[in-house]
């Protein structure tokens, strides 16, 4: 049953309008070639958009995707340097992110620094090196259409860094707070301020990091309450997690 079928079903009050929302919420997706299948309701389910893992898709997969979609945003994540810029030349619409591996249709989001250091959401990194991640997460919650702040390099190392933001943290509604080595910023601003925290930890560090798993633990036994942590480099998830919660609490200022 196609859309137009079941609004026909609806004007002809042969199907009530919660059953036809209903069906609504279960039927709608697009099969494609190379065994893609695209959720087209999911908006309509979950409240945000679909959004593309591009990991381990192929260019032609990426490029049938696109042409398919019929929205006029669409962001795919974990792209490769080579098949993004095949798809910014394919696509003039489209712009490739290098640094946070998103392609991203219909939307041009500047990351030029340097960034705005206030938001309703901000991201804040422990180091500089963690910042793949946090463009993953700024560019997502732009996506989303979350006012979103940057404060970039405050980590532990040189904790001084990080007070002179305080202000501006304590007027945010969400904190996304990424880091790697041994995850402990999180825990510190945790301590600062009430505001509910997204922790990232990042594959960031040495080799007893273990490629992030010491700043996944670090961050899940952190002694100061209110953070949540995400998997290990997932800054989008982080993102999507924070306009969760704008939405479903209307936290918005």
């Amino acid at each position: 049953m196609d859309i137009k079928k079941l609004l026909e079903l609806v004007a002809q009050k042969e199907l009530d309008i919660d059953e036809a929302l209903q069906k609504l919420k279960e039927l709608p997706f697009k099969k494609l070639e190379n065994g893609i299948l695209i959720d087209s309701h999911r908006e309509i389910r979950t409240g945000h958009k679909e959004v593309i893992f591009g990991q381990g898709k192929s260019y032609e997969q990426l490029e049938t995707i696109i042409k398919s979609f019929s929205e006029d945003e669409l962001l795919i994540t974990r792209v490769s340097e080579d098949i993004g810029e095949r798809l910014e030349n394919q696509f003039k619409q489209g712009s490739y992110y290098e640094i946070a591996k998103i392609f991203l249709m219909g939307k041009h989001i500047d990351i030029t620094p340097p960034w705005k250091e206030k938001g309703e959401l901000i991201i804040i990194t422990a180091g500089s090196s963690d910042l793949p991640v946090a463009m993953e997460a700024y560019i997502s919650a732009c996506f989303f259409g979350i006012d979103t702040g940057l404060i970039c390099d405050v980590g532990v190392a040189g904790i001084h860094r990080l007070f002179q933001y305080l202000k501006n943290i304590n007027k945010a509604k969400v904190l996304i707070v990424v880091a790697g080595m041994e995850g402990a910023l999180p825990s510190v601003i945790a301590g600062l301020t009430g505001k509910p925290i997204l922790a990232v930890p990042t594959s960031v560090g040495y080799g007893a990091s273990f490629s992030g798993i010491s700043a996944l633990l670090g961050m899940l036994n952190s002694c100061a309450g209110g953070v949540c942590v995400l998997n290990i480099d997932n800054g989008f998830g982080a993102a999507l997690m924070a306009a969760k919660l704008f939405k479903s609490f209307n936290i918005h200022s």
